[in-house]
């Protein structure tokens, strides 16, 4: 169960501001389409605390016959993740799992090949569906959107082979469209970036470990906390971290006395130059490599 539950009066709100949505007509039909699959199931959702997931629980909230939450744990998600699916499980006031997963452990998904993703989803995609087996769940959902189709997704087709249900996807729905949605609801998370997994700041064929993820991972945290920004991606590239931020935050970065405590914190985790993308963050960067 939840850790902190919410009082009854927000979460009331929420879901009471959920059902006062204003959308087109467009938007209407797609969200009707996901409360018929929902309706009267038992469901499992398949929970980062992202606006995505969090809006499906929401919709199972009000739609599905018995809902539960299943995050996973992994040294491929910052630990601030963690934190936030917690928070906005008890927000939700959803029954909640957190369950443990080493990606690590798998030789071949830390040679880092082009299909990674595709070896990631498979493997969370066979957790989720056994535990929705032995605990009677109709279904495990996700929260992919007709927004996420852009670039090289090998992981989308992993989830279709295992069985698992994509609503926003199946119904069209874009990322503005979800995004609305939570601010309407009053979502807390309505407006927070989206955040891929660590494995993705790694070149195709460069090999993942422990220590390079916590490094990358070291990185963003200094930069978030030292410049203030929402998004950033720290692309390693051997004893070089190439940073990619926001387009409209890019000129946050250049303050020197800023830089020089980046520089000094850069180093002592392990690397020797911080590098800056002047195009800033984009999906897909390191398809840009592979394909070059």
């Amino acid at each position: 169960m939840p850790s902190n539950v919410v009082s009854l009066p927000i979460l009331k709100t929420i879901i009471s501001k959920a059902g006062k949505t204003q959308m087109n007509e467009h938007s209407k039909d797609k969200f009707s389409k996901i409360a018929s699959l929902l309706n009267g199931q038992r469901v499992l959702v398949a929970f980062s605390g992202g606006v995505d997931s969090s809006v499906l629980a929401l919709l199972a909230k009000k739609h599905a016959d018995k809902v539960v939450l299943l995050t996973i744990d992994s040294v491929l998600s910052p630990e601030s993740e963690l934190a936030n699916a917690k928070k906005v499980a008890d927000e939700l006031n959803i029954e909640s799992e957190i369950i443990h997963v080493d990606h690590l452990d798998d030789d071949e998904f830390t040679k880092n090949p082009r299909d990674r993703c595709y070896l990631c989803k498979k493997k969370l995609a066979r957790i989720w569906t056994e535990y929705a087996d032995k605990r009677g769940f109709d279904m495990v959902v996700e929260g992919t959107s007709a927004s996420d189709l852009k670039g090289h997704r090998p992981g989308e087709r992993a989830l279709r082979e295992v069985g698992v249900t994509s609503p926003f996807l199946d119904a069209g729905m874009t990322k503005d469209e979800i995004r609305k949605y939570a601010r309407d609801s009053g979502l807390s998370v309505a407006d927070k970036p989206s955040m891929a997994c660590l494995a993705t700041r790694f070149p195709y064929g460069v090999q993942i470990t422990k220590k390079h993820v916590n490094m990358v991972d070291a990185i963003e945290q200094a930069v978030r906390r030292i410049f203030e920004v929402h998004t950033i991606r720290a692309r390693f590239h051997g004893n070089l971290v190439r940073l990619e931020v926001g387009s409209d935050e890019r000129d946050k970065l250049f303050d020197s006395n800023k830089l020089d405590e980046l520089n000094e914190l850069a180093k002592s985790v392990g690397f020797t130059y911080v590098a800056i993308d002047a195009k800033g963050y984009r999906t897909g960067a390191m398809d840009e490599l592979a394909n070059s």
